[in-house]
């Protein structure tokens, strides 16, 4: 088997590749955004490399792939683990969940975390034909990943892509919770049939209009953009209205800065009727079967706190205001909204599942890519 260099022409989608004493691993934040805050969910967000991939040519018929995962566990909650997921020549053709790795567990009740560590394990797969194919190894979304040995039985050649780079910040939502495998998120279902090369920044629980975000958005590159505000700041209830309305104007002017005239599509949150007019903060609640609920917990203090609908209400206006023939306004319910909530509900009460993502990456890519959308071909 021929052993290949894990480096920034084979992996596509990080912000840079960190060397670990375990191998390569891949971030979507700067060292400098880790250094200067460096706090412990938004770190566990950005190295869980949700859209990066390992991109070559080969006419190898088997891979095989050394890893060492790192995933969260919550004291009585079942959760599933990641996935590596094959395409070859942009069809997904198999997923290989991953095993061993550390494991750190939280106490929801107490938040005490405490170490399993584990062992490295290999994805293989084999089988795969002796003609000269286009290969994504998409890894998994939801466990950080340190990437130890990409090995072929035949040569790897990087491949550079003439594809537009769609480089997208989101929540917990857009980084892909409950999806099952990466390539089912909605942003690279959507990637996938816009035929763009998806550069995500969707970082659970970390969707608050930081302005060092904006600042990498404003430097990275980019031939389309989309923004998706609003969950996060109604259920971890880190704003009031006054203070959102400019926050959300800096951020966009941060990142025209860099890109004054690339597609911008500004989304508001899809439906989710905890936090539609209730506020945050937001509790996690065991539900007994190894699983959990999301719900509201607001109203708190005497002014008035943001809800879904007043956040929507505040992205609608203030696009309209920006007077940016380049910016694109939204509604977040147009990719899922209450009819969908009835049909197809949120299992937790805040994430979308699998097929729920799948949706929603369609629903995005017609509006987005089709013809006269904000990011279609000119």
């Amino acid at each position: 088997m021929i052993t290949t260099p894990l480096t920034d022409e084979i992996v596509r989608g990080a912000a840079e590749l960190e060397r670990t004493s375990r191998g390569v691993r891949p971030h979507r934040l700067p060292a400098w955004v880790r250094t200067r805050f460096p706090d412990p969910r938004l770190l566990g967000a950005e190295s869980r490399p949700a859209g990066v991939r390992l991109v070559f040519a080969t006419k190898a018929t088997t891979i095989e792939l050394d890893l060492h995962t790192t995933h969260v566990s919550y004291t009585g909650v079942s959760r599933p683990r990641g996935y590596v997921d094959l395409v070859v020549n942009g069809d997904r053709v198999a997923s290989d969940q991953v095993g061993g790795g550390d494991r750190v567990e939280i106490d929801p009740e107490t938040g005490a975390t405490r170490l399993h560590a584990g062992v490295p394990c290999t994805t293989r797969f084999s089988d795969l034909g002796t003609d000269e194919k286009h290969v994504e190894l998409w890894l998994p979304h939801n466990e950080t990943v340190d990437l130890r040995a990409l090995r072929t039985d035949e040569p790897v050649v990087p491949l550079t892509s003439a594809r537009r780079i769609w480089l997208h910040h989101g929540s917990s939502i857009s980084h892909g919770s409950n999806a099952t495998t990466p390539t089912r998120t909605w942003p690279a279902v959507a990637s996938r049939l816009g035929d763009a090369e998806l550069h995500s920044l969707g970082f659970g629980g970390s969707a608050l209009v930081d302005p060092f975000v904006a600042r990498v958005m404003r430097d990275r590159p980019a031939d389309l953009i989309s923004v998706k505000l609003g969950i996060n700041v109604v259920n971890f209830d880190v704003m009031r209205l006054r203070a959102f309305v400019p926050a959300v104007h800096g951020f966009l002017d941060t990142i025209r800065d860099g890109h004054p005239e690339t597609p911008l599509v500004l989304m508001s949150p899809i439906f989710c009727g905890a936090y539609e007019d209730t506020p945050g903060p937001g509790r996690m609640d065991l539900d007994g079967r190894g699983g959990v609920r999301f719900s509201a917990t607001g109203p708190h203090g005497p002014a008035p706190q943001l809800t879904l609908r007043v956040v929507r209400e505040a992205l609608e206006s203030l696009a309209g205001r920006r007077e940016d023939p380049n910016l694109h306004h939204l509604d977040g319910t147009r990719l899922y909204g209450e009819q969908d909530a009835a049909e197809n509900p949120l299992p937790d009460a805040l994430h979308p599942d699998t097929a729920a993502h799948e949706l929603i990456g369609e629903r995005f890519a017609r509006y987005a890519f089709a013809p006269g959308g904000p990011f279609a071909t000119r």
